[in-house]
C-alpha cells in the first residue's frame, strides 16, 4: 500500500520504517535536517534498531517536506506529530493533529487517516462531529513504545489496539486493514490485538501510562523513605518484586518520571477527572512533584557550591531530555543560589542550556563539581563514586 506518516519522531519514524518493510511509505516532516538524514538512511533520533534498520534493510522509504504531493497519493496517512500538554488550558496541544487532517481532506478525499498521537479521551469522537464529511475515515491507534526502543516495541508490540466506531461497518473495515499491515510488519506472531471504540481506545493509553507513572512514584516513594531512615532500599525492593503480583520489573528508582510521555499523559488524564472523584490518579501528579522536592533538599542539605548534572537524558543510550527529572532538580538547586554545571555531550560546549554552563571537558567537569548528580550511573563516573549521589539501584532503566 502507499502509507504517509506525518511526523518523524520516536512514533513516526518507528512506523514508517515498520510499514516500509512491505508498503511504500513516504514520511513527512518540516524539519529539512531530519528529511535529508532518513532519505541518507540515517536516523535522526537515537534508536538502536532504527539506525539498524535504515542502514541495512531494503526499506521502501523516502521523506520529504511535501506535504502536498505526500498526502495526494496516500491510501493511509499515519499521524504521529507531538501533542505537548498545554499547562493553560489543562488540555494537549492537538492543533498539529487536526492542521495535518486538514491538509489530508484539502487533496485526498478517500484515504483512511489513523491518529498516533496521543489524545485526549473523546478527542476522535470530537473529531467525527468537527468533520462529518470524512468521519468514516479517522480512527484512532494507540501507540506502546519505549523511548530508545521504539522500532523494536513495534516488531514485538505487547498488543495492538486499532480505535474506530463498532457500528460504521467502513471505518471498522479500515482498523482491520491497518491492524493487518502492523501484524505483517511485526516479528512476534499471534499479537494481542483488540478493536475498540475510538474513546476507549484513547482512555487505554492514557491509563496505560498512567499506572506506569503510579509505579515509578511508588517505587521512589519506596526509596525516599528507605534514604530517611537509613535501610538499604535495594533490599527492600528486592523482597517487595519476589511477589509474583509485583514482579522485579520497572522498580529502579530516580529522581522522577519525565520524558516524552509520561509527565504529559498523566496530568490530561488528570484534566479528564475533573468531573470524576478521584484521588490516586491527582497522587500520582503530586507524587513525582515531591519526589523532585526531596531529592533537591537531600543534595542542598550537603552544602555543595557546585553541583554537577551527568547528563539531561532520561535513559541511557537516549538523546532526549525533554522532560527529564534532572532538569527540575536543577531549577530548584538554583533557586537555592547553588551553582549548576552540566556535562551533556549531545550539547555545544560553551553554548548554555537556559542559564546553566554547559563544560565540554569531562575532566573538568568531575574536578569542578562537588557534588555530581546522575539519574542513572555510567561507568564514566567509577573514579568519582565519591563525589556521585544517584538513586540508580539496578545499573538499568
Amino acid at each position: 500500500m502507499k502509507i504517509t506518516v506525518a511526523g518523524t519522531g520516536y512514533v513516526g519514524l518507528s512506523m514508517a520504517v515498520l510499514l516500509s518493510q512491505n508498503n511504500e511509505v513516504t514520511a513527512v516532516d518540516i524539519v529539512p535536517e531530519k528529511v535529508g538524514l532518513i532519505n541518507s538512511r540515517k536516523s535522526p533520533i537515537a534508536d538502536q534498531y532504527i539506525e539498524k534498520y535504515l542502514a541495512e534493510k531494503p526499506l521502501q522509504l523516502t521523506a520529504t517536506t511535501d506535504w502536498r504531493s505526500a498526502y495526494s497519493s496516500a491510501e493511509i496517512v499515519v499521524i504521529a506529530t507531538p501533542t505537548n500538554y498545554d499547562t493553560e488550558k489543562n488540555y494537549f496541544d492537538t492543533s498539529s493533529v487536526e492542521s495535518v487532517i486538514e491538509q489530508v481532506s484539502s487533496v485526498n478525499d478517500g484515504c483512511t487517516i489513523v491518529i498516533k498521537s496521543t489524545v485526549p479521551v473523546g478527542f476522535t469522537v470530537g473529531l467525527h462531529k468537527k468533520f462529518p464529511d470524512i468521519a468514516h475515515r479517522i480512527i484512532f491507534s494507540p501507540e506502546f513504545l519505549r523511548e530508545g526502543q521504539a522500532l523494536y516495541d513495534n516488531l514485538y508490540p505487547s498488543r495492538i489496539i486499532v480505535g474506530a466506531p463498532q457500528e460504521w461497518e467502513d471505518s471498522v473495515q479500515r482498523a482491520n486493514v491497518f491492524a493487518e499491515l502492523l501484524q505483517n510488519g511485526a516479528i512476534k506472531q499471534d499479537i494481542p490485538t483488540l478493536h475498540l471504540n475510538p474513546t476507549e481506545a484513547e482512555a487505554v493509553k492514557l491509563f496505560s501510562n498512567t499506572y506506569l507513572a503510579l509505579r515509578v512514584a511508588y517505587f521512589n516513594e519506596l526509596d525516599t523513605y528507605a534514604e530517611m531512615k537509613g535501610l538499604d532500599a535495594r533490599q527492600i525492593i528486592d523482597g517487595v518484586g519476589l511477589d509474583p503480583r509485583i514482579g522485579s520489573h520497572y522498580n529502579n528508582p530516580s529522581f522522577g518520571y519525565g520524558g516524552y510521555c509520561l509527565p504529559k499523559d498523566t496530568k490530561q488524564l488528570l484534566a479528564n477527572y475533573a468531573d470524576v472523584p478521584n484521588d490516586i490518579i491527582s497522587a500520582i501528579v503530586a507524587a513525582n512533584k515531591t519526589r523532585k522536592d526531596y531529592i533537591a533538599d537531600h543534595i542542598a542539605s550537603k552544602n555543595p557550591n557546585i553541583v554537577g548534572v551527568y547528563r539531561l537524558t532520561m535513559k541511557s543510550n537516549s538523546d532526549n531530555f525533554r522532560q527529564s527529572s534532572i532538569q527540575g532538580i536543577m531549577k530548584r538547586l538554583s533557586k537555592r543560589g547553588i551553582k549548576v554545571i552540566i556535562f551533556e555531550p549531545t550539547l555545544k560546549a560553551g553554548q548554555p542550556f537556559f542559564d546553566y554552563e554547559v563544560c565540554g571537558d569531562f575532566e573538568e567537569f568531575k574536578r569542578r563539581s562537588d557534588i555530581i548528580i546522575a539519574n542513572r550511573m555510567s561507568a564514566e563516573l567509577s573514579d568519582v563514586t565519591d563525589k556521585v549521589y544517584t538513586r540508580d539501584l539496578y545499573s538499568r532503566d
